[in-house]
């Protein structure tokens, strides 16, 4: 835990079908079961949700495809061991069965101060920071992780998966 920040994250896909297309069901299938293993999880703080509590309702482009996931936790380690630990990751694994190869940054992280809930325009825009400048203290991966503000230290590499490190 960082005392005063938290860790933001967005990752956003387009699916290969609508809800209700069999490609996609399993993926739909899952979203409740994942979502509340992220709610029991050490570290989590908050995620964005729609009216069917998960975020694949919310349109926040004209793409009706496109998929936005947004979430906080108290710092990089929880997020991860949640991402690669636990039984989201089979999940996650399967993404390219659900999504598109995505052209740029489909994964951006960063710090915000304690109590404060980001807001999807600011993820769109962490997403643009990180595909034309790579990562920086303003947006950033697990493969490069950078120190919350007011900490000294260069970025840290988390190891993920590399089938999985947030730009294309």
């Amino acid at each position: 835990m960082v005392a005063g920040w938290h860790l933001a994250q967005v990752n956003i896909g387009r699916l290969v079908a609508p809800e209700g297309d069999p490609r996609v069901q399993p993926f739909f299938d899952a979203l409740d079961r994942v979502n509340a293993l992220a709610e029991d999880s050490p570290g989590f703080v908050w995620r964005l949700k729609g009216e069917g509590n998960n975020a694949t309702d919310l349109r926040p482009t004209p793409d009706p495809l496109l998929a936005v996931n947004m979430s906080v936790w108290t710092d990089a380690d929880a997020l991860f061991a949640f991402v690669y630990r636990s039984a989201h990751t089979p999940v996650m694994a399967r993404r390219r069965d659900y999504f598109e190869r995505f052209e740029g940054a489909f994964q951006a992280m960063w710090w915000i101060p304690a109590g404060e809930i980001p807001t999807v325009s600011d993820a769109f825009s962490r997403l643009w920071m990180l595909d034309r400048y790579g990562p920086t203290s303003h947006a950033f991966t697990f493969k490069a992780r950078f120190p919350a503000p007011g900490l000294d230290g260069a970025p840290v590499d988390h190891q993920p998966d590399p089938w999985c490190v947030g730009t294309a």
